[in-house]
């Protein structure tokens, strides 16, 4: 067992190795116009602890994750309570489901021209625009996972007494939990999509303005810097929702 999971972890680390050693090595080889345009991997690492270090990446991380953080659990919340209408009750799911098939190929930012006039270019605006990219998504997966609860349960505990809640609580969610939960991990991505696109267009605060800060004075290895640190917190909330789904799912199974 042990050996196994060593191997599924030299699996995950090699290619990140590699891809580190590759980049750093063709940086530094000086090929014009890599010289200037395409900083070293050392010393994206080293602009990052400077950013950090005189505070303008950990306030400009701070005011982003405020943001992605309320708009993710607005657009959670409210895509799960819609995806549970849908998938539980036939009648909703044909009166509600034409209405967010219209809307749902409308990418989050093309939204923003509509809302910066309804709402105006202020905190609001990149809250609503990441609660509505991450509504769609889970929604979506949750109608899905509860659509797909064999039928036969269900009506063998109503047989047993059970109330719809109960049934719906302790037999439905616990089964359709990782369709829940994979919609949960793609609305994680899209939001820091959308929240750093917002604060590129229309807020002068956080990663984004960071960001187009760095373009405006050509500092490539602050640019790069900024997209490390976005890789690393994607990476970091789809492993919290993995675990969240591995110890709820492991759970609720036992029960079921």
């Amino acid at each position: 067992m042990k050996i196994e999971v060593r191997s599924q972890i030299t699996w995950k680390i090699v290619p990140v190795l590699m891809f580190v050693a590759l980049w750093e090595i063709v940086a530094r080889c000086g090929i014009y116009p890599l010289a200037k345009l395409f900083p070293p991997f050392s010393a994206v690492i080293t602009e990052v602890y400077v950013l950090f270090k005189n505070g303008l990446m950990g306030e400009s991380l701070l005011s982003t994750l405020g943001r992605l953080l309320i708009g993710l659990c607005l657009g959670s919340i409210s895509g799960i309570a819609v995806g549970t209408i849908m998938g539980w009750k036939e009648t909703f799911s044909r009166s509600l489901g034409p209405v967010i098939s219209i809307l749902y190929p409308i990418p989050p930012l093309g939204w923003l021209p509509l809302l910066m006039i309804w709402v105006g270019i202020n905190e609001t605006l990149p809250i609503a625009l990441i609660t509505i990219g991450c509504f769609f998504p889970v929604c979506y997966s949750t109608a899905a996972g509860i659509r797909s609860v064999d039928r036969e349960m269900i009506k063998a505990a109503h047989i047993l007494g059970a109330s719809d809640m109960r049934i719906l609580f302790e037999v439905v969610f616990p089964i359709a939990a990782p369709h829940v939960f994979a919609g949960l991990k793609l609305s994680s991505g899209m939001a820091w999509r959308t929240v750093i696109a917002a604060e590129m267009v229309a807020i002068p605060t956080g990663i984004g303005a960071l960001l187009m800060k760095a373009e405006s004075l050509v500092r490539v290895d602050i640019i790069m810097s900024c997209l490390a640190v976005l890789s690393v917190m994607c990476l970091l909330f789809e492993n919290v929702f993995a675990f969240m789904e591995r110890r709820l799912v492991g759970k609720w199974s036992d029960r079921v």
